[in-house]
């Protein structure tokens, strides 16, 4: 198993000295993603300032960008970090896409699996110089003069990684994609029961299985150096917690374990904008489900011990402070690199 990290908010004149502090920790991977930034800027930095960590998206949303323009950033960063580029590729809800970004927000699951196969036919083309040849429902790619080619890299292949919580889309995963982010809120028991069977169903029209592809996600953790930190971080998690729980498209999660009037009830409190109270819905159970507790030296064997064969990445939730000790991470990295 991997241990990668998020890539905190930070300025972006500092995210190359901020992707070599995280590679000197040992992390096997940084990622960056979308909320109130562009996810590919950072890495572009990070990039020439690291040599050995990997960096990828998680996620970029992708309607709002053609697969072109993606296809494009994803090459220029894989050239500049020399083969350790990985594009992590998300559908976002369709409120968000039709009224925050523009973008369109039917058929999701078809649409993004057309997209990634628009992408890899406009990286054929700049590598090997493929006719360009893809026709579509919902993109088209069939003009590429020499003008508007990259050319062909020293290290062509790019990870696809595609996020998904319901089973549509991780099928759409696994039959299209290398890899899979899969999201914060979930459960061990909706991984095994759920999510890995349906990227098995999708990877099995291509004659793979759920083991050829990656599957990572962001855990949440519960620790600290003392009993102050460590209730602050309980306290923090409850509230993202229930702000995931309060979206209706991650209801499965909670259906699966008969917490359905949970996710109601945070639904309610969300749409009326009562944010401070929705932690205290979190019980101790739906904690323990949903995050890993105990001391900072213990959290490496309990993540190993919770998604050994369940996930092969992994990282904590929160990124590592601007004021961490970097040994204490270090020795958090060592041990999954024995």
């Amino acid at each position: 198993m991997k241990i990668d990290v998020q890539l905190g908010e930070f300025d972006l004149a500092k995210a190359g000295a901020e992707g070599k502090r995280l590679e000197s920790m040992g992390f096997d991977a940084l990622w960056s993603w979308e909320t109130d930034r562009n996810p590919f800027l950072p890495l572009a930095m990070t990039a020439l300032s690291t040599q050995k960590i990997q960096m990828g998206t998680n996620i970029a949303v992708a309607f709002p960008r053609t697969p072109m323009v993606t296809a494009t950033m994803a090459w220029d960063l894989q050239r500049a970090s020399h083969g350790r580029f990985m594009l992590g590729l998300g559908t976002q809800v369709r409120m968000h896409n039709k009224r925050r970004l523009s973008a369109p927000s039917d058929s999701p699951a078809p649409r993004v699996r057309e997209y990634i196969l628009c992408i890899r036919a406009i990286w054929d083309a700049f590598q090997n110089g493929a006719k360009p040849n893809f026709k579509g429902e919902f993109y088209e790619f069939t003009l590429l003069t020499p003008f508007f080619n990259p050319g062909p890299l020293e290290h062509p292949h790019i990870p696809i990684y595609l996020a998904g919580v319901k089973p549509l889309m991780c099928r759409v995963a696994g039959e299209v994609a290398d890899g899979m982010h899969v999201h914060p809120f979930h459960s061990v028991r909706y991984l095994k029961e759920v999510l890995r069977p349906s990227v098995n169903d999708g990877a099995k029209l291509q004659g793979k299985s759920v083991e050829d592809l990656e599957l990572f996600s962001p855990v949440f953790a519960v620790t600290g150096d003392t009993e102050a930190e460590r209730s602050e971080r309980e306290k923090a998690t409850r509230e993202q917690l229930s702000f995931y729980a309060s979206t209706p498209n991650y209801r499965d999660v909670l259906e699966l374990h008969g917490w359905t009037a949970i996710g109601e009830e945070l639904s309610k409190k969300a749409r009326a904008g009562d944010w401070e109270s929705m932690g205290a819905l979190i019980s101790d159970e739906m904690l323990d489900t949903f995050a890993v507790s105990g001391d900072f030296n213990v959290v490496p064997k309990l993540l190993q011990e919770r998604y050994s064969g369940v996930l092969d990445r992994v990282s904590i939730y929160y990124p590592v402070p601007p004021d961490a000790d970097p040994e204490k991470w270090k020795r958090l990295t060592d041990a999954f690199h024995p």
